[in-house]
């Protein structure tokens, strides 16, 4: 396999033509001039720098939500751990074993919370937002105001019981890892509003007038998608397994397998295990209508005056996050098979800051809920400011050898589970195996043909505008619309198959989101062509370009000597 990797490297156009909102446009320095001598102490006392904020101090309720939180841990450790001392040194015993272990527990963790609230401070300042913190080692951090771009607000349970919050204040830098936010925990909710406010307030006006601030706001009807996830398959096995880590701890193991083995004897195995995986899918129907709403409760995504799109939602933990619209390269439209055969999908945001490796920025991201196709487009339209939505225009389909290259893919998937059961009704002299396996192969191969063609289909690429769109996947389809100015970068990978064929890969490199959006199994000429028109300064150095025999368009080839 060889790859091509062109960009502009951390100096390249996207970034010189972009410079961070809310950074001033350097003035130059005015020529000096003496100043009268009458004059000098004045001048003296009003170049003094004004006097720095005060140090504040985090809310000392802090020590109410620990102790509770410690008291909850006390308690689902105590019961399993007691359950097992009582078998072996007595119920007195344990009880006491259990209390001693929870006082101490208790008594450890408002030590090290009264620590920390003595030792942290923090302070905003006209320039900087600085925090000060540690016990033994001093930790002493800040952040340019005109560099940040998040103030988000979250409050689980305990905290709005006690009207406060944790704020996190980021400066969406990717580079710097856990150095480019600062995390307040926790603050007077007031206070944390107040922070929001003033940390994003900008000089200029983003929204257009009479732009309606509200982009969307939940619809109860949207809760019919939640169940159609590849999470509920997930909360069932997690059901399963909850209820026999629970009867393990008590020691009722044999109990649970019993009643079982006894209410389903009746049965024949088929309908036991239908049974029990009826039973399971429930359990996962009703996690996954829990977790939604949980979630998404109060779900609002709004755009405020200064041009920061905010999202608040949640039902016991609320959350507040703040996405500035100068760091929105994009957005990616994703539609799991289930959600979409159903006419939804859901919305996340492309942005500087918001890299998906991290799992908690893949909650940050998130723009809208699983919602029917018009409310997307409606959402997509607005959140990037086009006049239709990007995501839904017409895309160029790829070669017919991208179709056979999934075929065999997945056909020889298919194919290994069959293989492998028929292999082994063969080497024992089992026929059910082999049985098996031939009902295996009815079921599992079209299936594997269906997702194939969907995978073929779902493929594309084109320019709209400002945007490149690119669209894959069948399982999880994913159209992504990226700024073609956000890209700094094109990866072009041709393996050895792909080079029979024909056909190339793309990845358009950003500094945002996944941080690569790919373009699979186009043809050759025909990739490189849209690569050059997206973003012409960084790829068309690289190219030479040879007229066709019957006076077409000439198509762009890679330069002599460079990798394909």
């Amino acid at each position: 396999m060889t790859d091509a990797v062109t960009g502009t490297g951390s100096g390249g156009p996207a970034e010189r033509t972009a410079p961070p909102a809310g950074s001033p446009d350097p003035a130059p320095a005015a020529p000096r001039t003496p100043a009268p001598a009458s004059s000098t102490a004045s001048a003296s006392a009003s170049a003094q720098p004004d006097p720095a904020p005060d140090w504040r101090r985090l809310d000392p309720r802090s020590l109410l939500v620990t102790a509770q939180l410690l008291l909850g841990a006390a308690f689902g450790a105590g019961v399993p751990v007691g359950a097992g001392l009582a078998a072996h040194l007595g119920f007195r015993a344990a009880v006491a074993w259990v209390l001693a272990g929870s006082v101490l527990l208790l008594g450890g963790g408002l030590a090290v919370d009264v620590l920390r609230l003595r030792h942290t401070r923090y302070r905003v300042g006209a320039e900087r937002v600085e925090l000060r913190t540690g016990v033994l080692f001093k930790n002493r951090r800040s952040l340019p105001r005109d560099r940040i771009r998040t103030v988000d607000l979250t409050a689980h349970p305990l905290l709005r019981l006690l009207g406060l919050v944790k704020v996190r204040i980021g400066t969406g830098d990717q580079s710097a890892a856990g150095e480019s936010a600062l995390q307040l925990t926790p603050v007077r909710r007031a206070e944390g509003e107040s922070l929001r406010r003033a940390l994003l307030r900008r000089d200029t006006t983003a929204a257009a007038d009479g732009d309606n601030p509200r982009l969307a706001a939940l619809s109860p009807g949207w809760i019919r998608y939640a169940p159609l996830s590849f999470l509920t398959p997930l909360l069932a096995l997690t059901g399963w397994g909850a209820v026999m880590q629970v009867s393990q701890w008590f020691g009722a193991e044999e109990t649970v397998v019993d009643w079982v083995r006894d209410t389903f004897s009746p049965l024949p195995a088929l309908w036991t295990v239908l049974a029990l995986g009826s039973i399971a899918l429930v359990t996962g129907f009703v996690g996954s209508l829990g977790l939604w709403t949980e979630m998404w409760w109060s779900y609002r995504l709004e755009r405020e005056p200064d041009g920061t799109l905010r999202v608040r939602r949640g039902l016991l933990t609320t959350r507040s996050i703040s996405l500035e619209e100068a760091r929105l390269r994009g957005v990616d439209v994703v539609e799991p098979l289930g959600v979409r055969l159903s006419g939804a999908a859901r919305v996340e945001a492309i942005a500087t800051g918001l890299s998906r490796k991290d799992g908690e920025d893949d909650d940050l991201s998130a723009l809208l809920p699983a919602a029917p196709r018009a409310v997307v487009d409606d959402v997509t339209a607005r959140v990037l400011r086009a006049p239709v939505a990007l995501t839904r225009q017409e895309l160029a389909p790829h070669p017919r050898a991208a179709l056979a290259r999934r075929l065999r893919w997945s056909l020889g998937a298919a194919l290994l589970p069959v293989a492998v059961l028929v292999a082994l009704g063969a080497a024992l002299s089992v026929r059910g195996l082999v049985y098996a396996g031939a009902v295996a192969a009815a079921v599992l191969l079209p299936a594997a043909a269906l997702l194939a063609r969907d995978a073929y289909r779902s493929l594309g690429h084109g320019l709209t505008g400002p945007y490149l769109v690119v669209r894959s996947g069948t399982l999880r389809r994913s159209t992504v619309a990226l700024r073609r100015d956000g890209v700094v970068g094109w990866t072009v990978r041709q393996s050895l198959f792909q080079r029979r064929a024909g056909l190339v890969t793309l990845r358009a490199t950003t500094a945002a989101g996944a941080q690569a959006y790919a373009a699979y199994d186009v043809g050759e000429a025909q990739g490189l062509r849209f690569a050059a028109e997206a973003v012409p300064e960084l790829l068309t150095p690289f190219l030479v370009t040879e007229v066709e025999a019957d006076g077409r368009a000439p198509a762009p080839v890679p330069a002599e000597g460079d990798a394909r």
